[in-house]
């Protein structure tokens, strides 16, 4: 097994940051410093990654969060704010961590695991999984400001991908809306709106590709489904 596949079925990360950390240098194989991607490793071998040694998690696991506002989707936080893994490590052994990310304020639906090559196939460019979210915002959306987002419109120097947008609600005054996007660049949806000088007042993911938040309560978790882990293991 590649050192970069045996790192992400460590659980510790997905297989395009288990790169990264060769890059750095921060990967041992039995005491020597790992200089190439195409490093083999066998079970015989002892892997150290950033000075604690690896081995392959035995037990798989996936689960789908309701995210709180006021948790960074990340394992630690130099700031010392809360994380997820706060709500998730009372009640799990191995070593998880969440896939993709959710903005510090925003709610939601987010999916964490210990399986690196399922972290690595949901986050990767060419999957183009769909993602959607309820939106309330501080002024009524019009129907041009609903034509630019839906055409693309340009945040930090790029333009974002088509999406669809549904208003909820009728009338000139609707403030509340769902947005589906295929992408996930730094708090994209907030600044998707302030182009159209809107602010995002409440934000929340219900959707990822087929996969529902459905009724799980705020700050809950449940292990996903066979169905759903083969669906998400589906995605091209």
């Amino acid at each position: 097994m590649r050192i970069n596949k045996y790192i992400a079925h460590s659980g510790i990360c997905s297989r395009r940051k288990a790169e990264e950390l060769i890059a750095q240098k921060k990967v041992m194989i039995n005491g020597e410093v790992v200089e190439s991607l195409s490093t083999v490793v066998d079970a015989k071998d002892i892997v150290v990654v950033d000075g604690k040694k690896i081995e392959p998690e035995k037990n798989k696991i996936y689960l789908m969060l309701n995210k709180p506002s006021g948790y960074i989707s990340a394992v630690s936080d130099d700031k010392g704010r809360k994380t997820v893994l706060d709500i998730i490590k009372p009640h799990y052994d191995e070593r998880i961590y969440p896939v993709g990310r959710l903005d510090f304020d925003t709610e939601g639906l987010l999916i964490l695991t210990n399986d690196g090559e399922f972290a690595n196939k949901l986050i990767h460019p060419s999957s183009n999984i769909s993602k959607t979210y309820y939106v309330e915002l501080d002024q009524p959306l019009t129907m041009k400001s609903i034509f630019n987002l839906e055409s693309g419109v340009v945040i930090d120097g790029y333009k974002t991908k088509k999406c669809r947008i549904k208003k909820i609600g009728k009338g000139t005054s609707t403030t509340k809306c769902l947005i589906t996007i295929e992408e996930g660049k730094n708090r994209q949806v907030r600044k998707m709106f302030e182009t159209q000088r809107l602010r995002v007042k409440y934000l929340k993911r219900l959707q990822i590709g087929e996969l529902y938040l459905g009724d799980l309560e705020k700050g809950k978790f449940r292990p996903l489904t066979k169905k759903e882990i083969k669906y998400l293991m589906s995605i091209n």
